[in-house]
């Protein structure tokens, strides 16, 4: 069930690590490096998640319009 699969792949990228530019950033603490330290670096990382979370939520999206048509 490929859904379930882009399911997990979003999850991970929520809760675990995400690799951007062969480095491991965690999505929890950038948001705590550009909000609390001031680090305008880690804005930049947040923003490449938060795109890859958009393009994962979009799959997700669609396979659920997919396989709401076959209900």
């Amino acid at each position: 069930m490929e859904y379930i699969d882009k399911y997990d792949q979003l999850l991970k990228i929520l809760t675990e690590e995400v690799d951007i530019d062969g480095k491991k950033y965690l999505l929890k603490d950038e948001f705590s490096k550009f909000f609390i330290h001031g680090n305008k670096t880690a804005s930049t990382r947040i923003r490449k998640i938060m795109q890859t979370i958009k393009k994962k939520s979009q799959e997700v999206r669609d396979d659920i319009q997919t396989y709401k048509k076959t209900l």
